[in-house]
Order: C-alpha cells, then structure tokens, then sequence
C-alpha cells in the first residue's frame, strides 16, 4: 500500500509537471504591447517595429505564425518599393518582347533606377546577355527565375531578409515573453514538481532487498511497447524536432531559466540552456533512482555518480562558467569525433584568437582523442568513457535504464549495428577532412564538394535525426542505447580499440552457468551475453561499454569485469570436446 501510494503520488507530480511545462506553448501569451524592440530592430525598420508592437497577444504556438506573417508582409513592401514588381515585368514585356537579345548591360540600366538593382541583375543575369533566344517565352521564364533571387537581395539590403528573420523571430519572442515566467518562481515549481514527482516514485525502492530486481518487466506496459511507452517516445521525438527546428516554440519554456542562465553564464537563456538543464536534472533525478536499485553493488553507484557529476560539473557548469568570463565554452570531456564541430572553422578561429587559453583547448582535443582515448581504451576498455564520462552513455543509464532490456539480441541487429555505426565513423572522418581543409586553406572546394554542404548534412542527419530525434526518442521502443550501438562515430572509434588492443575484457566460468537469460535481457547493447557465459567464452565485443550490469544481475557469480594481460584475452574455443569428454580450455 505504501509503496503504490509514493508511486501514483510521484506519477501524479511528474504528469503534473509535465502538462504545466507543455501548456506554456499553449496558454500563455507573447505581448509586445509597451515592449521596447530597439535593441533588435534597426531604427530604419521603425515601420516594421510598430507593425509588431500591434500584434495581438497570443501564445508561442500562434504567434511564431503571426510573426512569421509580419516579416513577410514587410518583405512584399520592400520589394514593391525596391526591387522589380511584376508591373514593371510587364513593361520589360513589352520592350523585349520582339527581340529578346536586346537585353544587355545598358538596357538594365535604362530601365532599372536603382544602382543595388542594376548590380544584381548584372551580376544575376550575366550569362542571359549577348545570347540568341529561340523566344521570348525562353527569355521570360529564365528572367523570371533570376529577378526572384534579385528580389531576395533586395529585401535582404532594405528591409530584413529570410535569415535575419529567423534569427530574430526567437529573439522578438523572448521580449514578448510575459515577465512572470522570467522571476525564477515558475522554473523553481514546475522543475521541482518533477524532481520531487521522480524522488518519489523511485522511493519504493529503498524499501526492498538489497539486489536488481526483475519485478515482471515484460508485463510493465510502461517498460515495454504498450501505449504508455508509445506515449513517452511520441513526446520525446516530438521535444526533440521542436527544441531543432523550431525553438520558438519553446520561448516560454526559456525564458524560465532567465535567472539561472544569467548567473551561471551572464547571457541570456536560449534552447541549448534550457536543453542542457533538462538534461542535467533528469540524468541526476533518475540518477538517485539508480542509486537505491543498485544498493549493495558498489561498481554500479560509484559508476552512477560518476557520469551525473561529469554532466553537472563538466557538461553544463563548467562551460556556463566559462562563458561568463568570455572563454571558449567547451566540454573537457567531450572529444572528436563525438564533438564533431571541433575542427569547423568558427571554432578553431575561436580558440585560436583567446591567446594561450585558447590554444590550450585546442591542444587538448587534439590530445584527447589522439593520445587519451586510445590509452585509456587500453587500459580499462570502452567504459572509461561510455560508462563513466560519457553524457550520452549516462542519460542512457539513467533516464533510459526502465527500457534497457528492449535492446534487440538477434544477430541481424547485431549485423546492422556494425555496418551502422562504423558508416557514421567514415562518414565522421570524411567530413571532419572536408572541414579542416577549409579550415586551414580557407577553401572550401574539394574535389568538387563544399565543405559547408557536407557539414551541414551530418550536422542534420547525425547531429539532429540520429544522436537526438532517434538516440534518445526511441528509448521507449528500441532500448536505451541505440545511439550508442548505432550511431555513435566515438563509440565505434573506442570499439574498434577496445576489440583489438585493449586489456579488457568480461570473464565468464562456463561451468556456474544455469542459462537463466538474466546477463542477455539487462544487457543495453544487445550482446547475448549468455551465449558466451554458456560456452565459457571470454567477452570482448567491441560494443561492451563495461557497464557491469550483466555481472550485477547474475545469480551465479559467472560473470567478472577484468583487466588484464592481454595473453589469452581471446579464447575462441573454451569448451573441447573430445574421446575423454567435454572439459574447459580455461
């Protein structure tokens, strides 16, 4: 009774918070009534000021849309003053119509006033000049598709072009925000509710027996791929696409944490604060979850405390710090090709122009993913990292534990996840190889690819889809490491160490084995761990992150995580079998 009471109190709390963190996009307005837009709109832009200042108040959900509305009305107006209307198409109509190829420098500047014009259409148009057209319908279409892009410029020098507005619409959301959300109190309730909600329901577990418990996993609608986790991986997903691609959105939701962010950082709160708050605070409430269900285990809460003290201190304080006194901010522990930015060219401009601090940076990213993972790796395999420091391995750990045993053990997942995650390796050196390239010669042309074309779709589909939207979204439906197994260009990069030239590795005493399946259904990464523990085979797949959970759960002790020579690490054939019977190669 008691610990069904803490869980739906704790349920109850969390749901609450939820809905309340939710709502904000709904129900609670952006007013620009009174809001000085100085700092953001340039005073040539007091028309366009004034037209926003009378928008009606409206929550985030609407006014992206009536904002969005505005700035495209203020383009049409610039361009009808400015740039080519389509009257004056016609009247280009008319003068060309007969003879197309009198279109020329001095025909553009007979008939377009203005000089910005004149340049553009030149510089737009210049492949159309001296060419015999078949007729003027040939002419047209092809003017026509170029005085778009000319329009485009046009609006871009007078009025505000289609990238400042974008990077504006979040900026004019934050002034409108309303100025209760922006004390503290509402963040300090609605995150609290969480916390405490999360505590609770996770308190019951202090009151059972020492040990991991199976509790009827594959019955938990919530654990499994029933609609509550259906409901869980729709939010997720849904978080992830609206914190990406459309953060206005998530205006009110910012502006909560104004206070935090200004104090840690001396800025302004955006999404990337607000992202790494929310994942600092669930990583450490599920963390405590996690503390009282490997009570008793010590490698599991020393590893729990661990990753939650380098996400808080290292992953989110540490770079806020940093910023505040106006220093690159950068995650110490976050290394190439995970942090795939690392070599783009605002980067290593960045590091390079803060003198010896700066360098310093630069000088340990090269040396940590050169020297230290590699040696590391060595010594103490993949763990050190995707167990231990690793932000990605340790919302895994804790957020994604309930759904841990949802990792696919088929050797066909097994097959994918190699050819996959070793692709998105390649594919991570490829575009790092682009990037330096322009990075150091300032070009960005190689073998006919742009470096910014080949940066921008990994930053998409690597960075965005797979290590966001898909990585933690589909915990509820795939497991909780499928950007690990998967995806991660790091992880395969400490694999492929780890396999070949590492100390490491997870010791199983065949003969103990009563092939219960417990190691195989905790494993997170999909390894049938019993399959080796039956044979007596020792485990050294590259994709083992040592999280020791599969030794944790095993009732016989045939499980052990070791590091040793590397002399007999691999032992293919354990078990011979032979006249005098079967007996263990150990």
């Amino acid at each position: 009774m008691r610990d069904k009471l803490l869980k739906s109190v704790g349920m109850a709390l969390f749901v609450l918070s939820s809905f309340a963190f939710i709502a904000l996009t709904f129900f609670v307005n952006i007013n620009f009534d009174n809001k000085d837009l100085s700092d953001l709109i340039e005073p040539k832009h007091q028309f366009f000021a004034n037209e926003v200042s009378t928008l009606k108040p409206a929550p985030p959900v609407w006014m992206v849309s009536d904002l969005s509305n505005a700035f495209d009305n203020y383009a049409q107006s610039i361009e009808k003053q400015n740039g080519i209307s389509d009257k004056k198409l016609e009247g280009i109509a008319e003068k060309l119509a007969s003879d197309p190829s009198n279109y020329n420098e001095e025909f553009i500047e007979q008939n377009f006033d203005d000089s910005f014009v004149q340049d553009r259409l030149k510089e737009n148009t210049g492949w159309m000049i001296g060419r015999t057209w078949n007729s003027y319908e040939e002419f047209e279409k092809n003017f026509r598709e170029k005085v778009v892009d000319v329009n485009r410029s046009v609006v871009t020098e007078y009025g505000i072009g289609s990238d400042q507005s974008d990077n504006l619409i979040p900026k004019l959301m934050k002034v409108g925000a309303a100025e209760w959300l922006k004390t503290g109190l509402i963040a300090w309730l609605i995150f609290g509710l969480g916390v405490l909600g999360g505590v609770l329901y996770a308190l019951p577990l202090s009151f059972k027996h020492k040990g991991i418990h199976n509790d009827h996993i594959f019955h938990n609608k919530s654990q499994t791929r029933h609609y509550p986790a259906i409901i869980v991986f729709i939010c997720l997903v849904g978080f992830y696409i609206v914190l990406y691609q459309f953060p206005a959105y998530l205006t009110n939701q910012i502006v909560l944490l104004k206070p935090l962010a200004e104090k840690l950082a001396g800025t302004a709160s955006d999404r990337w604060f607000l992202y790494g708050f929310l994942y600092t605070i669930s990583m450490a409430t599920m963390g405590f979850k996690m503390m009282l269900k490997y009570r008793g285990n010590q490698y599991q809460q020393v590893r729990t405390l661990s990753v939650i003290f380098f996400q808080v201190a290292f992953a989110f304080t540490l770079p806020q710090i940093m910023t505040a006194f106006q220093m690159p901010a950068y995650d110490l522990k976050s290394a190439w090709p995970l942090e795939y930015t690392f070599f783009f060219d605002y980067r290593v401009d960045q590091y390079l122009n803060e003198g010896t601090l700066g360098i310093f940076l630069f000088g340990w990213g090269i040396a940590l993913f050169a020297i230290g993972v590699p040696l590391l790796t060595y010594f103490y395999g993949k763990r050190w990292y995707c167990s231990w420091v690793c932000g990605c391995g340790g919302l895994a750990e804790t957020v994604g534990d309930p759904y841990r045993h949802l990792s696919d053990k088929r050797l066909t997942a097994w097959q994918i996840e190699r050819w996959l995650v070793h692709s998105v390796l390649v594919f991570a050196v490829f575009m790092t190889v682009w990037v330096a390239y322009t990075t150091f010669t300032g070009t960005s042309e190689l073998l006919g690819l742009s470096s910014y074309s080949v940066r921008s779709v990994y930053g998409f589909a690597i960075g965005f889809v797979f290590a966001g939207a898909v990585g933690t979204g589909f915990y509820p439906v795939m497991g909780n490491r499928v950007w690990c197994r998967f995806g991660c260009p790091l992880a395969a990069y400490l694999g492929l160490v780890q396999r070949f030239k590492s100390r490491f590795r997870i010791t199983t005493n065949g003969g103990q084995c009563i092939s219960c399946g417990n190691c195989s259904t905790y494993c997170e990464m999909g390894i049938d761990v019993r399959w080796y523990a039956q044979r007596g085979q020792n485990i050294v797949r590259s994709s083992c992150v040592g999280c020791g959970v599969c030794s944790a759960v095993c009732p016989r002790g045939v499980l052990k995580l070791e590091n040793k020579a590397e002399e007999g690490r691999i032992n293919d054939d354990p078990i011979l079998i032979g006249r005098e019977g079967a007996t263990l190669n150990l």
